[in-house]
């Protein structure tokens, strides 16, 4: 695995921290107008640090655990873009308001839990399979 640099690592930590202070602020309504802003740049920040440590060797199982990875990476961004949706109803206009509130509206806990699942999955397999690796 490509290793970040010292900078690239500091975004990554800070990315990282804003997501968790953003979620948990939202989720508690602690300001959230405002705290779904800093969640998805914390989520800017975290996927685009993460999908600069691309994978340099030839195993198959850990560029598909990659692939998989950047699918979480997605995830994190949608549900950011879905944290600022439900405080600000950016898409409601787009939508009858019973589709509005029955598939879009507050789904971004959805999404959030999917990408940390997978995210959570693919780090401990990436770790142990470059550990096989060495």
């Amino acid at each position: 695995m490509r290793q970040l640099n010292k900078w690239q690592s500091m975004t990554y930590v800070i990315g990282g921290l804003l997501m968790v202070v953003g979620a948990g602020c939202f989720a508690f309504l602690i300001g959230w107008k405002y705290t779904c802003w800093v969640y998805l740049a914390g989520a800017v920040m975290f996927s685009m640090m993460q999908s600069m440590q691309w994978y340099e060797g030839k195993s198959l199982t850990i560029r598909r655990l990659k692939r998989i990875q950047a699918v979480a990476e997605l995830f994190f961004v949608l549900a950011g873009i879905s944290m600022t949706d439900t405080a600000y109803g950016f898409f409601s206009g787009f939508f009858s308001r019973i589709v509005y509130l029955d598939y879009i509206y507050n789904k971004w806990v959805i999404l959030l839990l999917i990408a940390a699942l997978l995210e959570l999955y693919t780090m401990h397999r990436i770790g142990s399979e470059l550990k096989k690796e060495s």
